[in-house]
């Protein structure tokens, strides 16, 4: 049996069903992927892809998200590949795009990345699932806003996820609307990921600075330096796939974030 879809880029696929071999290129949609109930017909993924760590050494490796190995994805024969507009380089997907089915995902905030699920769901056949974890995620969120007004946390910070130079989370990110979500105000108002000097950053005047543990390993050793130039910020780090994860990552999430709030309260 086949069956089209669109995209969230406008591509269309035809895929034929049952699945039985899919390619993951994204982390989060990796996780999703299993935690939907998939894992025989995984057969691969990216070096990235470490949830659930137990399922990771089994599957073969496709390369990193940005440098995929071409060949590799080639010889696992995939009925369906599944990546991310801005996780994956254009031209690895568009070279993949004449051989096999892709389907790729473009997400910018916590409802985009609803979607995303719903439409994996759709994609793998896997709808009751995908319809539950939303049904999780959707109330979770709603208490996080509420309790962030309840709580009045309303705090201004920046979310660092590069060193050297630094770079910054800015606009229209799924980063940016998380700390949204959960009461915070980001004083970056440049579009997407712009690079800071530290100066310029004191100059933000800002309550918080988070340092992300990801896609740069940020640790305890890098707090000081920031700390020292911006001596009225409280300067902490942070579970990067808390924030930029946006597949069912985002079950874990919500703890985390009410855990999380009741930190940012008593700071």
């Amino acid at each position: 049996m086949q069956k089209s879809f669109t995209d969230q880029l406008g591509n269309e696929i035809t895929i034929n069903y049952p699945l039985k071999r899919i390619v993951s290129l994204v982390p989060s949609q990796t996780e999703l992927l299993f935690d939907l109930g998939l894992d025989e017909e995984i057969v691969g993924l990216t070096k990235f892809c470490i949830h659930p760590i137990e399922k990771f050494a089994a599957k073969a490796k496709v390369g990193g998200t940005k440098k995929l190995l071409i060949e590799r994805i080639r010889d696992l024969k995939p009925d369906l590949i599944i990546g991310n507009k801005e996780e994956n380089s254009r031209a690895d997907i568009e070279l993949l795009q004449q051989e096999f089915p892709v389907w790729m995902s473009d997400i910018y905030n916590l409802e985009d990345a609803i979607q995303t699920i719903t439409d994996i769901g759709n994609l793998v056949d896997r709808q009751p699932e995908a319809t539950y974890l939303n049904h999780l995620i959707n109330a979770g969120f709603r208490d996080l806003q509420t309790l962030a007004v309840e709580k009045a946390i309303d705090k201004t910070v920046a979310y660092v996820i590069w060193k050297d130079p630094y770079m910054l989370a800015g606009r229209h990110t799924f980063i940016d609307d998380i700390l949204r979500k959960i009461g915070l105000q980001n004083v970056i108002l440049e579009s997407r990921y712009p690079e800071i000097e530290l100066s310029q950053l004191e100059a933000k005047n800002c309550n918080l600075v988070f340092l992300s543990s990801e896609p740069y390993p940020f640790k305890e050793k890098h707090i000081e330096e920031i700390q020292s130039a911006m001596p009225n910020a409280k300067v902490m780090l942070v579970d990067g796939e808390m924030f930029s994860w946006y597949g069912s990552r985002l079950v874990k999430a919500v703890q985390y974030f009410f855990e999380f709030q009741n930190q940012l309260i008593s700071k």
